[in-house]
């Protein structure tokens, strides 16, 4: 419980002119309030205040400019400089660094490591972001289309890699040794397309391997394939409304070429945009946290991970990642095309 300003100070004033003494007052106010409560100095302090004569239990004033002044300088200096340091701030204003610590305590303020963001946003980003957030927007109350929509993206997943670990040592006993890992460990590329009900198809290239326009139209054929299996109403009444990010394979025209052959309708995408990717912002963060700490020896390895990962998501994880995105389309409009910071 946080006891009112001033309480201890009215407590006080009543043991003393009850007789006691400051010590006394202090024991028994650490019976009640605990040892923390007051220290026995500011009991004496009290008491000789009151042996003089003084009885009024307000702070006196003290000397040097007003605590309001104090706090609007060092909000200013914030303002001006988000990086400066506290110590800075109290050398440049003359007064006690533990005060502008105070000040800034009360006022709820937190000094944080910055957010990484994908890209510096110019103008021409943040209006392009706004735009196509309305459209898209404008365009999913009329008609909805999530349902209908394929979304997909790669992902880096390394393996075979070694990091150290802290073990408990004896008084003189030597460090655990682990072999240092390569510069470049090994790593596979996922390729994975998904929609609102689950996974549609996923592949992985070999190792090192990277995606290029040929590679990329042949998954994309692999995939229309897959679809027509597990997804043909969409091949066959509904329509595919196909979205990726503005990667340059999924860019190039030989891509466009063959999503044109296909019949399927590409979703506008802002360049530079993962936090409205859904492959991004939900499925890769997820599969990342599943792969901390795992060790996977090989491609083989790898592949197990996924399929077991895939499998033991509920249909509402997939369809939680990609309806929610009309309220960060909202979101990107109402920060004027700013980044999502999740």
């Amino acid at each position: 419980m946080e006891i009112p300003e001033g309480h201890f100070r009215h407590i006080l004033l009543f043991y003393f002119r009850k007789g006691n003494t400051a010590a006394q007052a202090h024991r028994k106010l650490c019976s009640v309030y605990g040892d923390d409560c007051l220290r026995e100095r500011q009991c004496q302090n009290w008491f000789a205040r009151f042996r003089s004569g003084i009885f009024d239990l307000k702070d006196e004033p003290r000397p040097g400019r007003p605590t309001v002044e104090k706090v609007d300088q060092i909000l200013n200096e914030i303002e001006v400089d988000r990086y400066i340091s506290s110590r800075d701030i109290a050398v440049k204003l003359n007064v006690d660094h533990k005060t502008v610590l105070n000040h800034l305590h009360k006022l709820g303020y937190q000094k944080k490591l910055d957010t990484w963001v994908p890209h510096e946003l110019t103008l021409k980003n943040l209006m392009d972001r706004v735009s196509i957030c309305e459209s898209l927007l404008k365009r999913n109350e009329i008609k909805p289309f999530l349902k209908q929509m394929i979304t997909g993206d790669e992902k880096w997943i390394t393996y075979d890699s070694k990091v150290r670990k802290r073990s408990w040592l004896k008084p003189g006993e030597t460090s655990q040794t682990v072999a240092k890992p390569v510069l470049t460990p090994r790593k596979v590329m996922l390729s994975v397309w998904w929609d609102w009900k689950g996974i549609v198809y996923h592949e992985l290239l070999e190792p090192g391997q990277t995606i290029n326009s040929t590679i990329y139209c042949q998954q994309l054929t692999r995939l229309k394939q897959a679809m027509e299996k597990i997804r043909p109403e969409l091949i066959n009444r509904k329509g595919v409304v196909f979205h990726h990010d503005n990667a340059r394979p999924h860019i190039s025209l030989v891509t466009r070429q063959k999503l044109i052959e296909f019949g399927w309708e590409v979703l506008m995408h802002p360049p530079y945009s993962p936090d409205l990717a859904p492959s991004d912002y939900h499925l890769f963060r997820s599969l990342q946290n599943s792969l901390n700490g795992v060790k996977l020896v090989s491609k083989e390895a790898c592949e197990n991970h996924l399929v077991q990962f895939f499998a033991q998501k509920p249909q509402k994880f997939y369809s939680d990642g990609i309806m929610i995105l009309p309220e960060k389309w909202q979101k990107v409009i109402d920060q004027n095309g700013t980044y999502i910071i999740d």
